[in-house]
């Protein structure tokens, strides 16, 4: 029985510097001695001599089979995989090792329309051909909620000879789609289902959150660690179940897209936050949730405001939701989430998450308390009471509502080729059938318009310029004004 009150990968770091070694080694500042005064004031001397490099006792992350080993086996451990490995340089990472996986160049794969620009680069990595899905869209709020299975099934049906279905569950809002029911279907294919939970390392700590990816019965899932619970930035960690994933190959893909020289301040908090879990993690997500709740009911008294909870489950792509993402709609007051943001920030001393055209988002965690989340909604009233903004939204939300979308560009090359082909810039309006070699993206709802190695057709063309003059947010393209777009020449 592993036990979770354990960190071995600090421990074995303690005992290292408590042993008196003179270093000859890497990192140059050598335990601190060498660093500039500076930075002595960021960092502790404790923290310092912690920045080590790869001995054969703090073990190696590609090769573990020391301290990092058996951390990485208590957090499979603790999450219910069969075998967890630590990521320094994000889920960006992770996303791309699991992407290499499943797929090589020419293979399908198939993966929702908003996916978040790793998954993109993860298909242009491994150079495979992506079957976009579409996700289903609120229209009042202007956002992109889940996948339905019934959407997964339809894609399965026409590609049935795809690699895997990546799913991204839940969304950066906290909206969360059947999940198990789509891995039942993908499994009826015999291939794997990879989620990207990277907004999800608290789901398994308490029963009033959607169901997490592996309990759901997902193959490989990688979870950003350092945006909910106590990990360190850059930290996060990839689970596997073996089965339909090729362990070695994992591995393999892994070594490919991580440092040889890692952090080691990073993995102890890898290893410290698994701990806090396992022993004290019912009690912080819970508090979390009821602070989130709490916050969510007081939100929804303040004219102009609106904050969605579970009125929204059972609509098209919402199974369950996370309350500790509080979306908060702020078009009753005239403002866009942009500008709603700035106020905060400027006037109250108020960071949000993010924004987009309509909303503003608070990530309510661990490291929250009744003082943070009361200072919170007081800022949301009296920035009710003083700062109406006169936005006009009448033109997006026509749009937004029911403008016809356009039929889905024809994948003519794999974004791969699309990227590294040759390329030049031509006027959009000039763009009849040629390949796009460039995102376009307009905000709400997030879904590219274009991506990499699609058709562009004047149905394309036209439909952007109407939400260029609706006034949505364009993302993606190195021509923002999108007078001009890159394609394949």
């Amino acid at each position: 029985m592993l036990d979770q009150t354990e960190v071995p990968l600090l421990k074995a770091m303690n005992t290292y510097i408590d042993d008196g070694t003179i270093p000859f080694h890497t990192p140059g500042h050598k335990m601190g001695k060498g660093m500039h005064p500076l930075f002595n004031e960021v960092v502790q001397q404790k923290g310092l001599k912690l920045d080590l490099a790869n001995m054969a006792e703090l073990d190696d992350l590609h090769e573990p089979h020391g301290p990092i080993r058996e951390a990485q086996d208590l957090a499979a451990a603790l999450y219910g995989a069969d075998y967890s490995y630590f990521m320094v340089n994000g889920t960006t990472g992770g996303i791309y090792a699991m992407i290499l996986t499943i797929a090589g160049p020419g293979d399908k794969i198939i993966i929702p329309r908003n996916a978040h620009r790793s998954i993109i680069g993860g298909i242009i990595l491994s150079g495979a051909i992506p079957v976009f899905i579409q996700p289903e869209v609120d229209t009042e709020l202007g956002l992109t909620m889940g996948v339905t299975p019934e959407t997964v099934s339809e894609a399965l049906r026409q590609h049935p000879d795809a690699k895997g279905v990546l799913i991204i569950n839940p969304t950066y809002y906290g909206v969360a789609t059947d999940l198990k029911k789509i891995v039942d279907i993908v499994h009826g294919y015999d291939i794997p289902v990879v989620v990207d939970e990277a907004h999800g390392p608290h789901l398994k700590f308490s029963s009033r959150l959607p169901i997490q990816a592996l309990d759901a019965g997902a193959d490989i899932v990688a979870q950003s660690s350092h945006k909910i619970i106590g990990a360190m930035t850059q930290c996060s960690i990839v689970h596997c179940r073996q089965g339909l994933i090729r362990v070695p190959r994992l591995k393999a893909m892994l070594q490919l897209v991580q440092s040889t020289s890692p952090n080691y301040i990073l993995m102890a908090s890898l290893d410290i936050a698994r701990m806090q879990m396992a022993t004290e993690g019912r009690g912080l997500i819970e508090r979390a949730v009821d602070l989130a709740n709490q916050a969510r009911q007081e939100i929804n008294k303040i004219p102009g405001l609106y904050c969605f909870g579970n009125e929204k489950v059972g609509n098209p792509g919402v199974y369950s939701i996370d309350p500790t993402k509080v979306t908060v709609t702020v078009k009753g007051l005239g403002l866009t989430g942009a500008e709603a943001e700035r106020i905060l920030r400027h006037t109250y001393k108020i960071q949000v998450e993010l924004s987009d055209v309509y909303n503003i988002l608070f990530l309510i965690t661990l490291g929250d308390s009744m003082t943070e989340v009361a200072a919170m909604v007081a800022a949301l009233k009296d920035m009710a009471i003083t700062h109406n903004g006169t936005r006009d939204f009448s033109a997006i939300n026509e749009i937004t509502r029911g403008g016809k979308h356009p039929v889905a560009p024809e994948q003519v090359i794999s974004p791969r080729e699309a990227l590294f082909g040759n390329t030049c810039m031509v006027p959009f309006d000039d763009a009849v059938g040629m390949i796009c070699a460039e995102i376009v993206t307009f905000y709400p709802p997030g879904i590219p318009m274009l991506c990499p190695g699609e058709r562009i057709t004047q149905e394309i063309i036209d439909y952007c310029h109407t939400l260029q003059n609706a006034g949505l947010h364009i993302s993606g393209p190195e021509d923002y004004l999108l007078n001009t777009i890159k394609v394949v020449d």
